[in-house]
């Protein structure tokens, strides 16, 4: 259930389906949800059996949305304001993030995580971040969403 308000996300766009479709595929662990606007895949990858889950985003109004999506889904995500690109970030097992591509490469640039799922681009768009290696692609309509690992 998801009631975006004034947050950007309902669920339905082909990129926001297609990283859920590749967080299923992954490991279950922790996870950050960087630019989390209403909450749908942080909701979803709790729902997935990841944990804890972390939801951040610059934008107050889609944080208290975020925290009404875990509320009335019952799933547990801790929701906090922060801006991907420039405040410290949890590190996690997994970070997820639906959107655009520039943001995108400077968040990998920088998350502290070991997994990433990307998405917020056209299937032409491939993100090019040194440090990270692509494991996995799904295209929907499109669009498209990778799974990146960090190199060794």
């Amino acid at each position: 259930m998801v009631d975006p308000g004034r947050a950007f996300g309902t669920g339905a766009h082909p990129t926001t389906r297609a990283c859920i479709e590749l967080l299923a595929r992954l490991e279950r662990g922790s996870l950050l949800d960087a630019g989390c606007g209403s909450g749908v895949l942080a909701v979803a990858a709790a729902r997935l059996g990841f944990a804890p889950v972390f939801a951040v985003d610059s934008d107050p109004v889609a944080v208290a949305v975020c925290a009404d999506t875990a509320l009335s889904n019952g799933v547990d995500v801790q929701v906090a304001a922060a801006d991907v690109l420039r405040d410290e970030l949890p590190r996690t097992d997994i970070a997820v993030a639906n959107i655009e591509l520039a943001v995108v490469e400077t968040l990998l640039a920088r998350v502290p995580a070991r997994t990433a799922v990307t998405s917020g681009y056209l299937e032409s768009e491939v993100p090019r971040v040194p440090g990270w290696k692509p494991l996995d692609r799904l295209e929907l309509e499109g669009w498209a969403a990778d799974v990146l690992a960090r190199r060794h």
